[in-house]
């Protein structure tokens, strides 16, 4: 421990950002981190307590507390405090494949646990994580690392999101040689086109990619499995095939008028919207153009916030956020305590920038959509929305809801993005593998396994549990490539945590 007093000695202190009505004006990262040395003084208020709750990744009253990677959280605080940038490096890397993702894009479970936290503000820990990759790739500590010695096993892994990254790079640390297949154009998944340029910006990612090609990974892009390149292929060629495709089938709202034009699920309008960023900077007009329009999203999640900060740059005339449930409250309840993941509210960037140019926070709860009005040319010119009275069933306890009467009313709309989330695989890639599903649509395996009911066949991350978390799926991408690398070598040396 660095310095016992440390977490009294030093308030928490975090980055600064781009005032709202500025940041507006682009989709860059808006983050202005502190210097080296303030970072340090950071890590000293970590106490290294003696149950370090930040680095658990369990479940408390079916929620995750800590972080499910099991980083290794006080030693690297220590080792930022003391300026051992390389060791920290070296020690965050042990655990974590991809922090220059989970520092910008994780909602920092290992804070919510932070012991710091229970009566006074806890560790800045994804601020730490942050400087420590950032640092890496300045230093050169995070160069290619390729694998002194080859096995000769050949896998393909299918999905180059966070979790297909994740077992790609682990397997090939190994010594196999690995081939990943992305359908689209560029490599990462919903870390390329899921989440906007201003949350994760796409040259971090094209830079780890870079890495990963130096250290012997194969890249394939544009290759939709199961339909331009038959499964029976891979399965020829590769011992064998990991799955990671993500749950990939968004949830739709069924309410009259639902074909009416201007209703896009959120995913189809945040790709097609870094897309076009990428490709031309928007001048080749293929995104979904929000400016001078009224926009309304339906969804209170992390999707939603991020389709409310792309409508707002581009110029939206309203935006309105619709959730289904109460709003949270403001600070923890008392069935709510610590370490469990407290469930307050949070008004994310996207709220933020929402109330700086509209005046007031876009978020309607307790409201659901009950009808899409088009107009005469069949285009979506408003929603008809009615509010919901929710209270506990009796007989099975769970909560429920219903209309409340008289509560109906239209806002002005010309573009609907229903933000619902996922429900499963898409079927035909598992139709293509004949891997059996289980209830939820996602691909079946053994309890706490990743093999699937077909020979040779593994599955990971969304895909395996459903929609989750990026630090969930790089944790099933490691669990994934353990176990494939047993079944390949009988034995495995690779590290889960």
């Amino acid at each position: 421990m660095g310095k016992p007093t440390g977490f009294m000695d030093y308030k928490r202190e975090t980055s600064g950002e781009v005032k709202p009505k500025e940041r507006i004006k682009n989709f860059l990262e808006f983050h202005e981190h502190l210097p080296m040395e303030k970072q340090q003084l950071q890590g000293a208020r970590c106490m290294e307590c003696g149950v370090p709750f930040c680095q658990s990744g369990m479940a408390i009253c079916g929620m995750t507390s800590g972080c499910p990677l099991h980083n290794l959280v006080p030693e690297w605080n220590d080792l930022v405090y003391t300026g051992n940038w390389e060791q920290a490096y070296k020690r965050l890397k042990k655990t974590n494949n991809f922090p220059e993702f989970t520092s910008r894009v994780c909602p920092a479970l290992c804070e919510a646990a932070c012991t710091c936290g229970l009566n006074g503000e806890p560790v800045a820990t994804k601020e730490n994580e942050y400087a420590i990759i950032e640092n890496a790739y300045e230093k050169g500590y995070a160069a290619p690392n390729p694998p002194k010695v080859r096995t000769g096993k050949r896998v393909a892994v299918v999905g180059s999101g966070p979790s297909g990254l994740a077992a790609a790079d682990q397997l090939n640390k190994r010594g196999h040689l690995v081939t990943v297949y992305e359908r689209h154009d560029r490599v990462g998944g919903l870390l390329m086109y899921g989440i906007p340029n201003m949350k994760l910006e796409k040259q971090i990612i094209e830079r780890k990619v870079q890495v990963m090609e130096a250290e012997g990974v194969t890249f394939v892009t544009g290759m939709d499995v199961g339909k331009d390149i038959k499964a029976a292929q891979l399965l020829k060629e590769y011992d064998r095939v990991v799955l990671a495709c993500g749950a990939s089938n968004p949830r739709d709202i069924q309410a009259p008028g639902r074909d009416a034009k201007g209703i896009y699920f959120a995913v189809d309008f945040l790709r097609a919207n870094t897309k076009s960023l990428l490709d031309s900077n928007f001048t080749d007009g293929r995104y979904v153009d929000t400016k001078g329009k009224n926009v309304v999203i339906i969804g209170g999640g992390d999707t939603g916030n991020d389709c409310v900060g792309t409508a707002i740059r581009h110029g939206c005339k309203s935006v309105t956020q619709i959730e289904m449930m109460p709003a949270a409250p403001e600070t923890r309840a008392e069935d709510n305590p610590w370490p469990e993941w407290p469930k307050v509210l949070k008004t994310d960037y996207g709220q933020e920038e929402a109330i700086a140019v509209f005046g007031h926070d876009p978020r309607i709860y307790e409201t659901t959509v009950k009808e899409f009005i088009k107009d005469k040319n069949g285009s979506l010119k408003a929603v008809r929305t009615v509010k919901l009275n929710w209270e506990k069933d009796a007989e099975t306890g769970r909560m429920k809801c219903s209309e409340i009467p008289g509560s109906e009313q239209v806002l002005d709309a010309e573009i609907v993005l229903i933000a619902a989330g996922f429900t499963g695989c898409q079927k035909y890639v598992a139709d293509a593998f004949k891997v059996a599903l289980n209830e939820r649509t996602n691909v079946k395996t053994a309890p706490g396994g990743y093999k699937s009911s077909a020979d040779n066949v593994f599955v990971t991350g969304d895909m395996h549990r459903g929609q989750s978390l990026v630090v969930w799926a790089i944790r099933e991408g490691r669990e994934a490539a353990r176990e494939v690398d047993e079944s390949l070598m009988g034995y495995t040396n690779l590290a889960v945590q």
